[in-house]
């Protein structure tokens, strides 16, 4: 694989690095929230360093405030707990309620999710009315989420992304985690004549629609299966429900490989297995079944980002890029984000690194050590490369913490430097917000802290899970 893994590499000797990050982190946090004004929206990335918007959809909000929670988290500083919770309360309730989009798992779960996680952790007191408020949030954003359904066949759908309902993208494997949470928390979706739905159901569904449209397995579907090869979006007929064709709105062309896309599933992936397996098995009679298509699909694409990314686990932003012949044998080589012809995403490299932990972790408990500890080192290694420099953004005038983050190349959205021809030196709000969230779950690592999942691990419940009916 391209992917030179450091088997020294380990979360402990990575201390000192995640303890500079969050220093820098605390510091951009700041100069964000002191410069940025509501009226101009969301921010969504930088250009010459200051973080700007770009209207699409607004799902970088709770990337905002979720990093001031995961840097309280980090670090115990209050001040930023005091500022997620505040901004959270007063800003994040009309992505509860957002009926146009995918992305309540970005929105909502990096807010009212990590709040409510810490509190049930015992990292903030717990106050009763503050939980309740939490736990209504999530509940009511799972269910939106899953009101967002296609059904394709009998049993078979997905939720549709804001394309329209032809449309299933891949992101929204790792948005799953807002349907999850609201039915752990007892929650489902009322439908037409009281008709009670399932979310559990809804999110094993989905997972299975993109595992099987999305991801390539190297079994001859097309002249470009690859296994492990990701589709940003499948394109469905919304009269009969068949599936017609990939496509992609980010990446180079459907028959390429667009590298966030793939980070977003070898992330989601991952934290369904992790969450699917802690269900009671009445909860899910064919859990066996769900776990096995679902790790088939997370080391598929686990394997073809190894493969894909540069030898210090960066990837370029797609895998077909037009300028790569320009670069010669690049992934033999560390990436070059200062390249002229096709930029880095580092964002990418972030989300991806998180998922190979978490599948490693998963492998390992599972009784499959050795693919366990490749994913997990192979996970450390690419830490490593984006904790330091080129990547750790060093400058307090630089809004951003990860930089060589790239947005939307087909659009051209991406700042690009005076002199320069393709994107470099910008960050964004979910590349810096996965790197503070990389960096948490080696920090608690290092420290023998209780791992962070989305869920509650625990299985408390404050009440018994309606029962629903599958659709």
């Amino acid at each position: 694989m391209p992917l030179k893994i450091d088997h020294r590499v380990t979360a402990r000797n990575l201390l000192p690095r995640i303890h500079h990050l969050f220093e820098l982190s605390s510091q951009k946090i700041w100069s964000l929230e002191k410069s940025w004004r509501r009226s101009d929206g969301t921010p969504v990335f930088t250009a010459a360093g200051r973080y700007t918007s770009r209207g699409w959809t607004e799902w970088t909000q709770g990337f905002q405030y979720g990093s001031a929670v995961i840097q309280y988290d980090a670090t115990g500083e209050k001040r930023f707990l005091e500022l997620g919770r505040r901004r959270t309360i007063e800003r994040m309730a009309v992505h509860v309620s957002h009926l146009g989009v995918h992305d309540h798992g970005f929105n909502n779960i990096s807010t009212y999710g990590n709040l409510w996680r810490l509190m049930r952790e015992g990292k903030i007191e717990f106050h009763e009315r503050e939980n309740d408020f939490y736990e209504l949030a999530l509940k009511v954003s799972g269910a939106v989420q899953a009101a967002r359904w296609t059904t394709t066949a009998p049993g078979e759908g997905f939720i549709y992304s804001f394309n329209g309902p032809h449309s299933l993208f891949v992101d929204t494997v790792r948005s799953l985690r807002s349907l999850a949470v609201a039915h752990q928390l007892g929650h489902c979706l009322m439908a037409e004549r009281d008709q009670r739905i399932s979310l559990l159901h809804r999110l094993v569904v989905h997972a299975q629609s993109t595992a099987a449209y999305n991801i390539y397995y190297g079994e001859g579907r097309d002249l470009y299966d690859v296994r492990g090869r990701t589709a940003q979006e499948a394109i469905f007929n919304t009269n009969d429900g068949s599936f017609r064709c990939p496509s992609s709105q980010q990446g180079y062309s459907p028959f390429s490989t667009w590298t966030r896309g793939l980070a977003w599933a070898v992330l989601g992936f991952a934290e369904q297995l992790e969450f699917l397996k802690i269900l009671d098995p009445e909860a899910l009679p064919a859990r066996a079944k769900v776990l096995s298509f679902l790790l088939a699909a997370a080391r598929a694409t686990a394997d073809f980002y190894l493969s894909n990314c540069c030898s210090d686990g960066v990837p370029i932003w797609d895998t077909g890029a037009p300028g790569l012949h320009h670069l010669g044998d690049y992934l033999s080589r560390p990436a070059d984000p200062f390249n002229d012809w096709e930029p880095v995403d580092s964002s990418a490299a972030a989300i991806a690194a998180q998922g190979l932990l978490r599948l490693g972790n998963h492998l390992q408990g599972g009784g499959h050590g050795r693919a366990g500890e490749t994913y997990r080192q192979a996970a450390l290694s690419v830490a490593q490369t984006l904790f330091a420099e080129p990547y750790l953004s060093e400058k307090a005038s630089h809004q951003g913490l990860l930089l060589h983050s790239v947005y939307h190349r087909p659009n051209g959205w991406d700042y690009v430097s005076p002199g320069r021809s393709v994107p470099q030196g910008e960050s964004s709000m979910w590349g810096d917000y996965h790197l503070r969230e990389l960096a948490l779950v080696l920090l608690r690592e290092a420290q023998g802290e209780p791992y962070p999942t989305f869920f509650d691990p625990t299985k408390r419940r404050r009440g018994r899970a309606s029962k629903a009916r599958p659709s």
